[in-house]
């Protein structure tokens, strides 16, 4: 009989990319998948370590696991699994913890299957974390990530995930190019890049820091790829968007007009102190030059809240900040300490309710952001792409430019591309719309 194994991921397309990557390893060395919720031989949780809350769910998450099979083998990698190994080991029911160079082996580490009263740990110093493994998803979704980059060498005040994925790394665009030919092979029609810092793209192993192709040439690269439909940018620094990828992107076959530019804060003031890499004015800057290239395209942000020193006038230069520039959506993030990081240390904490208040403030202006955005699309022609789930009787899918639409579960359009006219906003915030011509395809 086949082992078992089942697979939890928290966290980014980075995780889920490599969570995939992962599992196909186990496939091929005889290990039947099954879903999280079913009984399985082994669980494997890739975890997260950007906020508190995925700390904390990890803990939910071995407990619905064994609440399945109490006799099942759980192994936590991922992250927080390479920031605080002992910590997770120390959870009940944890019998293996590996760190970030060690996650790609985990099926070497299996040959026991026992319970174990304490978790075992197999965690390297970070500066180890010195060479690259490609990996991309596909099966779980109608889209796949493909990872192109690994690590960071910014030193963002609040972020563990250079102590957690170490020195800045990249794939060789002949691997990057190779996988997506794979994953195009696959019927599956978008792409969606990821990575830690994926605009730092071309810097070689080994702490090389010389850049062997940039991220334009990836993206030129990657538009001549036969049989991909669509290629997405995940998030981007605003100063490594440069305006020839912005030229790129409005004329190119396959990338799409989406950007996702993390902010953190509209003050200046405030951004010295997280040590970001640029200031306001460079941020309003790339959001202009897309707006004015791509009139149509989606762009959202990534906004922290409650970090150290921020003052309500300083919020509401944030909030302002936002409300003024043409975007189209927010992610907002509560700022949480974390261990071994230099915010944590800074004077000026913000009380919890205050944050959260802030932080409800904040997405009130996405709701409102988005429907706008989505206002402005509509009585246009855009193409869909379709996912898989039926959804209480409902199909969802993506424009081109990440507007949300909904139609009557029809299980033929599933992973299909659709041209349609955008004709209104319904009661639930997403968009209705006519097919231009139907074409199950």
């Amino acid at each position: 009989m086949n082992k078992k194994v089942a697979f939890y991921t928290l966290g980014c397309k980075l995780n889920f990319s490599e969570t995939s990557t992962i599992a196909r390893n186990f496939s091929s060395e005889g290990f039947e998948r099954v879903d999280f919720k079913e009984e399985a031989d082994i669980y494997v949780i890739n975890t997260c370590s950007v906020t508190e809350n995925a700390d904390k769910r990890f803990k939910s998450i071995v407990k619905q696991a064994q609440k399945v099979n109490p006799e099942a083998f759980v192994a936590a990698i991922g992250c927080y699994a390479q920031l605080k190994p002992q910590e997770l080991a120390d959870v009940d029911g944890v019998d293996l913890v590996l760190g970030a160079t060690e996650k790609f082996n985990i099926t070497s580490y299996l040959n026991d299957l026992t319970k174990n009263d304490m978790g075992e740990v197999h965690s390297c110093e970070i500066q180890d974390a010195d060479f690259y493994v490609g990996s991309y998803s596909f099966g779980d979704r109608t889209r796949a990530f493909l990872k192109v980059q690994d690590g960071c060498d910014y030193k963002c005040t609040y972020c563990t995930i250079p102590l957690a994925r170490g020195i800045s790394r990249s794939d060789t665009l002949e691997n990057v190019l190779q996988n997506a030919k794979e994953i195009s092979e696959k019927n599956i029609k978008e792409i969606v890049l990821t990575g830690v810092n994926i605009g730092d793209y071309g810097k070689g192993e080994f702490g090389n820091k010389k850049h062997e192709h940039t991220f334009y040439e990836l993206v030129k690269a990657l538009d001549k790829v036969q049989g991909i439909e669509r290629l997405r940018i995940s998030s981007i620094e605003p100063n490594l968007l440069k305006n020839e990828t912005i030229e790129f992107v409005s004329q190119s076959n396959s990338f799409v007009p989406h950007f996702h530019i993390p902010l953190q804060s509209g003050s200046n003031e405030l951004l010295k102190l997280m040590r970001r890499r640029y200031m306001t004015e460079l941020y309003i800057d790339r959001v202009n030059k897309i707006k004015e290239t791509m009139p149509h395209a989606c762009i959202g942000v990534d906004v922290i809240v409650g970090f150290p020193g921020e003052t309500d006038d300083l919020f509401l230069e944030t909030y302002n900040f936002l409300n003024e520039l043409d975007l189209s959506y927010l992610h907002v993030f509560t700022y949480s300490e974390r261990d071994n990081t230099v915010a944590a240390s800074l004077e000026g904490v913000v009380p919890k309710n205050v944050r959260a208040k802030r932080s409800k403030m904040l997405r009130g202006l996405s709701a409102k952001k988005r429907r706008a955005f989505y206002e402005q699309q509509l009585g246009s022609t855009r193409t869909v792409l379709f996912e898989g789930e039926n959804k209480e009787g409902y199909i969802h899918g993506f424009t081109e430019n990440y507007v949300k639409v909904k139609a009557p579960w029809n299980p033929e359009l599933v992973n299909t591309l659709q041209t349609v006219d955008l004709t209104k906003i319904d009661e639930d915030g997403l968009v209705r719309f006519n097919f231009v011509q139907e074409e199950i395809v």
